[in-house]
């Protein structure tokens, strides 16, 4: 299964509603499974750096297969192989909030990054987007992942 645009087109313009209801400027990313960019939008006012931290939010994601909030443990618990992994792909991988893996009937299809509020609003902000396009939202732990 391949991401459509019209997927991609629909999470930002929900994102950039959200935003200004809000009051933030911020900026959007999607990309397909292989964390290849479908679209990546930049909201008037926000920051020089937002695009490049949602791209590697999104490719994040999708690459590793779970939102990026949860590679959190796995950076704290291994930090010198998480920083050379990290540098192994065409983007960095963060673990940080505000990334997460679309997800359709059990199959990774892409990945949607948000940056430009706070950790805690890019991520409310692409939990909400996700769950009202209807992606999947349930992801296991991995094995062996050190829990907080």
């Amino acid at each position: 299964m391949t991401l459509p645009y019209s997927d991609a087109r629909a999470l930002a313009d929900d994102a950039r509603t959200r935003a200004l209801e809000l009051g933030k400027a911020l900026a959007i990313a999607v990309v397909d499974y292989g964390g290849f960019i479908t679209l990546i939008e930049r909201m008037d006012g926000a920051r020089p750096m937002t695009a490049d931290i949602a791209l590697s939010k999104a490719y994040s994601a999708a690459v590793m297969q779970r939102p990026t909030e949860m590679l959190e443990n796995w950076r704290n618990s291994d930090p010198v192989f998480f920083t050379q992994v990290g540098r192994m792909g065409q983007r960095p991988i963060v673990a940080t909030k505000g990334g997460f893996t679309l997800k359709r009937d059990g199959e990774i299809i892409g990945g949607v990054g948000i940056s430009g509020g706070s950790p805690d609003e890019d991520q409310q902000l692409v939990l909400d987007i996700v769950k009202a396009a209807g992606f999947d939202t349930d992801f296991p732990q991995w094995a062996g992942a050190r829990r907080g």
